[in-house]
């Protein structure tokens, strides 16, 4: 009797080390992606800013409006985050993975806009100030045993209302709003990095890794932090950028 019980104690603790061992490795996918996409976003978006040539084919500098070039690489990236959302279970991991990377691509395209706008101390201020705050929320995110689905579901909720405040601005034209929508940015998006991350670990620990289904949903996480990641980079840099 005491035997049995020794058994199914060890074969526990091996099931919980296989667990967190594939949760590890999935996050470590997940963070590699993210950090992939960041490199390509940055890339893209200092060769175009910096690039009088190319900045042309984005802004016409007769009229100060953006080409028709410019306005599909500022919108574009949202149709890119709803295909590969709604087309998960479709889609084929290499055309998931060629997707994403066109993605971080064009989104890089569209953040050279910013980089024309602010001066690159405050733009590099501010990413730093990101990567910092980002981490420390990721960290808290994986290591903490609070379960923080519902403070998730708040900050979704939290996070229609601020899209939806944020359109109504655009007609109000109120600086002070904007100010004020930026700082609740920060906070969601502060909220979001530690459950988003908690949420991923969790995946990672019920997928086996190696499985196809778990590649794809490591670049799906990855589009997720990346997500986190630049919009609280852009409501810092609202709030804390010098512009040219």
């Amino acid at each position: 009797m005491q035997d049995q019980n020794n058994d199914f104690t060890y074969q526990n603790v091996i099931q919980l080390d296989d667990a967190d061992a594939s949760s590890r490795k999935f996050i470590a996918n997940v963070f590699l992606w993210m950090f992939a996409a960041l490199g390509i976003s940055a890339g893209f978006a200092y060769y175009f800013a910096n690039d009088v040539t190319l900045i042309q084919y984005l802004v016409d500098f007769n009229t100060g409006s953006t080409t028709l070039l410019g306005k599909i690489a500022i919108f574009s990236p949202l149709a890119f985050v709803l295909l590969m959302s709604f087309g998960l279970n479709r889609l084929s991991y290499p055309v998931l993975t060629v997707l994403f990377i066109a993605y971080a691509a064009l989104t890089g395209i569209s953040l050279s806009f910013i980089l024309l706008a602010y001066t690159a101390s405050s733009v590099t201020g501010v990413f730093i100030t990101t990567a910092v705050l980002f981490g420390v929320m990721a960290v808290a995110g994986y290591t903490t045993h609070q379960d923080l689905t519902k403070f998730g579901s708040i900050l979704i909720m939290l996070l229609i209302g601020l899209v939806v405040a944020s359109v109504v601005n655009m007609f109000l034209g109120s600086e002070k709003l904007d100010y004020i929508l930026s700082y609740v940015g920060v906070a969601i998006f502060v909220g979001l990095t530690a459950y988003d991350v908690q949420k991923l670990k969790r995946i990672g620990a019920g997928l086996e890794y190696g499985d196809a289904s778990a590649k794809k949903m490591a670049v799906m996480g990855a589009l997720t932090l990346y997500l986190d990641f630049i919009n609280l980079f852009l409501y810092l840099l609202r709030l804390f950028g010098r512009r040219k």
